[in-house]
């Protein structure tokens, strides 16, 4: 039998709340959409780039938002001594460049491990909770959990778009 990306039920995102409500929920929101788009779909089409010059694919997106999960919730917010998922030396983009071999079922299970990972390292940190997150020339950020939660939405509303593109390439699906 042939793996397919396994359908989800969306949450929506809430009309009410309080600040941290409507962060947490926009970006429940945004994090089943990108695994809306993906359901249903093969390993095959998960790998099926958008359109040259680009190799953006779903399965390439799925690989970086549970890095980028990782990265700003656990490393950098909660100070957790961890490496990166797909950190490479010879590829610093390889969670969304080294796909050919990457498992779709374990990449699935991967971003839904590292989300839960994220809410239980942010579950214990005020919005106000700060961190320094150091810079290519030495110096350092100071950035909030706040921030986190902003960027996050952000992130995944931006490549939520690019998935919307790509979705309708391999099989003309369209819609929110």
């Amino acid at each position: 039998m042939t793996w397919r990306a396994p359908e989800i039920d969306r949450s929506h995102e809430p009309y009410v709340g309080d600040e941290r409500t409507m962060l947490e929920g926009w970006l429940d929101y945004h994090r089943d959409t990108l695994l809306h788009k993906c359901a249903g779909l093969t390993a095959e089409q998960l790998r099926t780039a958008s359109v040259e010059p680009s190799t953006l694919t779903l399965l390439g997106l799925v690989r970086h938002m549970a890095d980028v999960e990782r990265w700003w919730f656990r490393i950098r917010a909660a100070g957790e001594d961890i490496p990166g998922l797909y950190d490479g030396d010879e590829d610093p983009d390889a969670d969304l460049n080294a796909i050919a071999d990457a498992d779709p079922a374990e990449a699935f299970a991967t971003l839904r491990a590292e989300i839960e990972a994220a809410r239980k390292a942010a579950a214990g940190l005020s919005l106000d909770h700060t961190f320094r997150r150091p810079r290519r020339d030495g110096t350092a950020d100071e950035m909030s959990l706040r921030w986190v939660y902003v960027h996050m939405i952000e992130e995944y509303a931006r490549h939520n778009g690019h998935a919307d593109l790509i979705r309708e390439r391999i099989d003309g699906v369209t819609g929110d």
